[in-house]
């Protein structure tokens, strides 16, 4: 068993600014489904509760369903999206007190979507060790086409079954490594913010994400061998990981260009051409390949004074040529007050070398790539059912998916 209080994680931080954490406990238990009624009295939760499924894991065989006042099962899907919200919105009874997600990554972000708008207790209930996202205050959602990040509430409590997590899928649970070996271009991201534009940073919440990243990625090659031992890590570690998104406010120490490069397929942009059924992790996993090849390659160069050019965005026309018009006001609404107003080239040259040092502690795609292989991870574009030809789409496109400086997004500023 696993356990964290969720009250020794919040309150005063040496990083200037106070973290507040409204997720009671963690639990991490073979059984623990089995135990709901009781420690929903241990953590004063009452109420009628409606649980959230989906159709895959409703009918699973080794599912222990909670007692329910009233059971929403929604189509399977891989991406959570508008209509479902609708329907389980529409399903949520007034007299409903505690909406319960039992299920993976799209039924947590529909559900806890959800529980804010209708003011409910969310509890989330992994099946599967697929995502990062089951403690997060953030939902990743497709609204009216457009991927993005809405606002939703942290589970007041989780209970996570590894007789369940076990019985997953291995391709969900191979999902949930891809989702968190994408931390090592999040979290340089996310410095190199810090460096150049004075982005908070809280080295507190970056070691909560490390510890996640070295976790998995020390004993992930026993994954596929269903060693309890490492199923139950990785767990902890996507669990972990999305409570320092809590703490944090949003999703920045988890999701960089990585992501961005996985919200831009999940998009359907009218140029790419392309539609990928890959999971989220799948999808994060073989873009932080990529990302860390072509970071790499970027900053090769020690001295870059005479490639650095003021910042530009995309023009209106070239993003509705690339994205169709059903997406452009999405896109340039996202991008109103751009992430990047303020950053000089002259502050890009003085925080070059810094920059520079941040991505030489991204592993080596030759070195990632052996620990892809050996556990059966997805590894290449065409993996995900996206061609090879579209690298470069991606790598023009995927930073205007979202308002967050990333290299990817600096780059518009050094000749290639």
């Amino acid at each position: 068993m696993i356990f964290i209080d969720g009250e020794k994680l919040q309150g005063a931080c040496s990083c200037g600014k106070p973290h507040t954490m409204d997720t009671k406990a963690v639990i991490i238990e073979p059984g623990c489904l089995k135990k709901i009624d009781a420690y929903f009295e241990q953590y004063h939760i009452a109420g009628k509760r409606a649980v959230v499924y989906d159709e895959h894991t409703y009918n699973a065989e080794n599912l222990i369903r909670p007692a329910a006042d009233r059971e929403i099962v929604l189509r399977a899907d891989t991406d959570a999206h508008d209509e479902l919200a609708d329907e389980v919105l529409h399903n949520s009874a007034s007299d409903i007190k505690i909406l319960i997600a039992v299920g993976s990554g799209t039924v947590h972000d529909i559900t806890r979507y959800c529980a804010r708008e209708t003011g409910k207790i969310f509890i989330s209930c992994p099946t599967a060790a697929s995502v990062d996202g089951f403690c997060s205050t953030v939902c990743a959602m497709t609204w009216k086409g457009y991927k993005t990040t809405l606002p939703g509430i942290a589970p007041a409590l989780v209970l996570a079954d590894t007789d369940v997590i076990k019985a997953a899928p291995m391709r969900l649970t191979l999902s949930g490594v891809g989702d968190i070996l994408g931390k090592y271009t999040a979290l340089a991201d996310w410095k190199i913010a810090h460096v150049l534009a004075g982005e908070h940073f809280c080295e507190r919440i970056e070691q909560m994400t490390e510890k996640a990243l070295k976790t998995v990625h020390s004993c992930c090659e026993q994954i596929p061998e269903k060693n309890e031992e490492a199923i139950e890590q990785l767990i902890y570690a996507l669990l972990l990981s999305g409570l320092a998104m809590q703490l944090m406010g949003n999703s920045r120490p988890a999701s960089g260009s990585e992501h961005h490069i996985s919200h831009l397929i999940e998009m359907h942009p009218q140029k790419l051409g392309v539609f990928s059924s890959a999971l989220h992790g799948e999808k994060v996993g073989v873009a932080a390949l990529l990302i860390s090849e072509y970071y790499h390659k970027l900053t090769k160069t020690e001295k870059i004074g005479s490639r650095v050019r003021e910042y530009a965005f995309p023009s209106k026309d070239e993003l509705r040529s690339f994205y169709g018009d059903d997406l452009i006001e999405s896109v340039l609404n996202e991008n109103k007050h751009d992430c990047m107003n303020g950053v000089t080239p002259e502050k890009l040259i003085e925080t070059w070398p810094n920059i520079r040092s941040i991505v030489s502690e991204i592993p080596l795609k030759k070195e990632l790539l052996p620990v892809y292989e050996k556990i059966g991870m997805k590894a290449t574009l065409s993996d995900i059912d996206v061609p090879e030809d579209r690298a470069d789409l991606l790598f023009e496109y995927s930073p205007t998916v979202r308002n967050r400086m990333t290299l990817m997004r600096i780059k518009r500023m050094i000749t290639l």
